[in-house]
């Protein structure tokens, strides 16, 4: 197998592979382009590397998020797929370059509701390029973030079934079993380290929970962002896990 594709067997049904490209600096100077971005109902922070929809943050992974930046900074202007190789994939990096590019503009067009046939954002020119179609606009002001919940409404959540609901409607969300398996997956998500998720996944400190599952909220951690909550269904029926609040409803 060649080391530069950095692949990472997973050890959970359901999942052959786990692929991911090497994590790039990918910033804008401040003379390339502004900050933010809006179309539609959707603002992007370039400097932040962030998606958002109606104040909410969609998870979206880098190589996407790159190509949508590079779409923004030329909109209406074909963007090359030579172009996208070269700021994306270093010459160093051996990848099935073509398979890679159209597998991240699926996943970004999967994170904007767009439909290839009929492009509202992403219009791809075969064997050209792609090019941002829809109508930008540059805020000189970031929009006020959204108004945390307070612990005390989210206090309220306690005991209620929710289900889990997963950023671009992936079909499995990722996670942790207790505290300590929260703290190293963030230390591992920093560092790109599949092959320690792999493990954590195959040690059961980290589970692969089907989205749409039926969950009970048992507790509302002080700071508002993540909760523990009872399994109710599925492989991990009766475990509990810590989830962001973000992917409860």
């Amino acid at each position: 197998m060649n080391k530069g594709l950095n692949l990472v067997r997973a050890l959970s049904p359901g999942f052959a592979w786990y692929i991911r490209p090497q994590r790039r600096n990918f910033m804008l100077s401040e003379s390339q382009s502004p900050n933010l971005v809006r179309f539609s109902a959707y603002e992007v922070n370039l400097r932040a590397g962030e998606l958002y929809k109606g104040g909410r943050k969609i998870r979206l992974q880098d190589q996407p998020f790159h190509i949508l930046a590079m779409l923004l900074e030329h909109p209406g202007q074909v963007v090359a797929r030579e172009e996208l190789q070269r700021k994306l994939w270093p010459a160093d990096t051996f990848v099935d370059f073509d398979h890679s590019l159209n597998t991240a503009v699926k996943k970004l067009r999967q994170a904007l509701n767009d439909d290839k046939k009929k492009p509202r954002f992403i219009e791809t020119l075969p064997k050209r390029g792609y090019r941002f179609i829809g109508a930008v606009e540059f805020p000189t002001k970031p929009a006020a973030p959204p108004q945390e919940t307070s612990t005390a409404a989210a206090s309220n959540s306690v005991g209620r079934v929710a289900k889990l609901s997963t950023d671009n409607n992936a079909a499995f969300a990722l996670v942790s079993a207790d505290e300590e398996a929260a703290v190293e997956k963030e230390k591992l998500d920093a560092a790109n380290d599949d092959v320690g998720l792999s493990l954590l996944i195959a040690a059961q400190r980290l589970l692969l929970v089907a989205n749409g599952t039926q969950v009970r909220i048992l507790e509302v951690q002080p700071a508002g962002s993540r909760c523990l909550v009872r399994i109710l269904e599925g492989e991990h029926y009766g475990k509990t896990a810590l989830v962001p609040l973000s992917v409860v409803e």
